[in-house]
């Protein structure tokens, strides 16, 4: 073992102690990585591969805090207990809850004070107020957390944070100023404080703050009663969100560990998106893909069905094709898919959650009722099932380097999965973006004729394809996946519009969990728009529009790069050598998705 690793190995061992000793869990089991552990007694913190400064160390350390001061001090009977409704409302007070716990645990030890505080006012230094020009671009969620940490930390407001803060103040001070008194005087009683905290966010009226959704007003009102119906979320969403967020990749280099007391900023645990509520998604989703990415024309742009590209003889014959390449993979492939599909119909038998305060009476537990009328644990309830409500996006590069075995593969494995999820009640949606043309097609020709202006952006048109339809069944859809295997089709591929395209779909949708796999060989090329733009001018579009979608959507997005590394654009990313281990990794991944809760980093936009 080399100095790095012994190195390593004596951060984790410290911060492991330190965990330990904060929580009061000496048996507490403490696992570093992305491999989740599903235990009741464990505690899952980010892998220490990367921790090039000292301000590495004290991110790692504030969140392990933080977590920590959670374990202790937050009882999760009571917290649900007092929940309110509606995906903003439980963002909220997660937030509150989370300052509660990290104030006591701040008052009872200045180190702890230190991490969480200096970090947190560090994460306002690295924001550009020009960033900051409406209110779309400041999210509930964050200007709470400020108002709150500004109260309980004593945070001194700086130009961005009163700017932050300003689009929400007003609204705050109404309904929340008189509370904080007494927030201040029951931080240690979790029941009085997330009792009050409730209240304080149910008396906040979200539809007022929204200037511009106050013209929609008299259809909001006539659609009053269904939207009413969409506030149902799922009492667990909460339990384990944080202990399975922020996935940092930490890294030993030039660290010194005995530095460690210094006091550097964190950057973690926001609380989660706002997703759900009818009022403030419309905002947010108009601002979603924002930036300074140009397209010269979109006029000769398409998206087309895949059975309008091709005549039916020749759909049929392609299709045919790739059934001649399914038999080589169908048992493999088909094995690891029936794999899934046990697990997605086990889960969906009947299960409860026993010992609660509430719910249904357990009849097993009638004797105790009996002997202790008191005893409140004596209710169940049923468990909802994570993937009843949920859709898949496959989208594949059709691109030209794509050609031959890796987009075979692709559209088998995108055949059996869709047949596989189909079968569990999960929707699946099968696209794939190309161009039309190579080195810019039409829209070349109209930036040549408008005598080349510089810095054109985009140019070139786009095709994007719809193999299968999200509420078209697999078997009406079937033979469309075969036309991946013309040759003719395969072009071009501009990966930041097909994402944006693909997000744009989805979040249409009305199912409750969306998800996104991309399958990519690499980085976006057209060669058109590069030789008039920035040689990266494709990949920072695509970088911006992923970073958007994880932080500011509920889409969870995954990608999987053949032969290349997409990690540098996608936050999970999984890089394969041998395109026959597609099919494998999408089971794999797919499984992980449908039986870990959480499995993504949650953060708020």
């Amino acid at each position: 073992m080399d100095e790095k690793e012994i190195l390593k190995e004596r951060f984790k061992s410290a911060v492991s102690s330190a965990v330990k000793v904060i929580s009061e869990k000496f048996d507490l089991e403490i696992k570093f990585g992305t491999n989740i552990s599903s235990k009741k007694n464990s505690l899952n913190l980010p892998e220490v591969l990367s921790l090039k400064n000292l301000q590495d160390f004290t991110n790692l350390r504030a969140f392990a805090d933080s977590e920590a001061l959670k374990i202790k001090y937050t009882d999760k009977k009571i917290y649900l207990k007092n929940e309110p409704e509606g995906t903003i409302g439980k963002s909220l007070y997660a937030i509150a809850e989370k300052v509660r716990y990290e104030k006591i645990g701040s008052d009872k030890l200045k180190g702890i004070k230190n991490n969480i505080t200096k970090c947190y006012e560090n994460k306002f230094k690295n924001k550009k107020i020009e960033e900051i020009k409406t209110e779309a671009d400041v999210p509930i969620t964050e200007s709470f957390e400020l108002y709150m940490r500004s109260h309980f930390f004593k945070i001194k407001p700086n130009k961005t944070t009163k700017k932050i803060l300003s689009y929400w103040q007003d609204l705050f001070d109404k309904n929340l100023k008189k509370k904080l008194k007494e927030l201040d005087d029951c931080l240690e009683n979790q029941s009085k404080f997330n009792h009050i905290v409730s209240e304080m966010i149910n008396n906040l009226d979200f539809a007022d703050t929204n200037s511009k959704e106050k013209e929609e007003q008299n259809e909001t009102q006539k659609n009053k009663s269904s939207s009413e119906n969409d506030s149902g979320e799922n009492n667990q969403a909460n339990k384990e969100e944080e202990n399975q967020e922020n996935e940092y990749n930490f890294n030993i280099d030039d660290a010194d560990i005995n530095s460690m007391n210094e006091n550097d900023s964190l950057n973690q645990n926001e609380a989660e998106e706002i997703k759900g509520d009818p009022n403030l998604k419309k905002r947010y989703q108009k601002n979603l893909f924002k930036d300074n990415y140009k397209i010269f024309t979109n006029e000769y742009d398409e998206i087309k069905e895949a059975e309008e590209l091709e005549n039916e003889e020749e759909i049929i014959r392609l299709r045919k094709n790739l059934d001649q390449q399914l038999i080589n993979l169908q048992n493999v492939i088909a094995k690891l898919a029936n794999k899934l599909q046990r697990l997605l119909l086990a889960s969906q038998n009947r299960s409860w959650e026993f010992d609660l305060e509430e719910g249904m009476l357990d009849a097993s537990k009638l004797s105790r009722v009996i002997i202790d009328p008191l005893h409140h644990l004596s209710y169940k309830i049923e468990k909802q099932t994570e993937f009843k409500d949920t859709v898949v996006t496959l989208l594949i590069d059709n691109s030209g380097s794509m050609r031959g075995r890796p987009i075979s593969v692709a559209a088998i494995c995108a055949d059996i999965l869709s047949r596989t999820l189909e079968r569990c009640s999960v929707k699946v949606e099968i696209l794939g973006f190309t161009t039309k043309n190579w080195k810019g097609g039409k829209s070349r020709e109209k930036w040549n004729l408008s005598n080349k202006p510089a810095n054109p952006g985009r140019l070139n048109d786009l095709r994007h394809i719809i193999y299968k339809s999200a509420d078209k069944p697999w078997r009406l859809s079937k033979k469309n996946l075969g036309l991946m295997l013309k040759e003719g089709l395969l072009k071009e591929n501009i990966d930041g519009e097909a994402v944006q395209w693909a997000c744009s779909r989805i979040l249409k949708r009305e199912e409750e969990r969306k998800i996104l796999m991309v399958i990519s060989d690499g980085a976006p090329v057209d060669d058109s728009t590069l030789s008039v733009n920035s040689g990266d001018y494709l990949e920072k579009h695509l970088k911006n529009v992923v970073k958007n979608v994880e932080e500011k959507t509920d889409i969870e997005i995954l990608a999987i790069g053949i032969g290349h590394d997409v990690t540098r654009y996608y936050k999970k990313a999984i890089k394969i050598t041998d395109v026959q281990e597609l099919g494998d990794v999408m089971i794999n991944q797919f499984t992980e998705l449908f039986t870990t809760k959480n499995t993504f980093k949650r953060k708020l936009h």
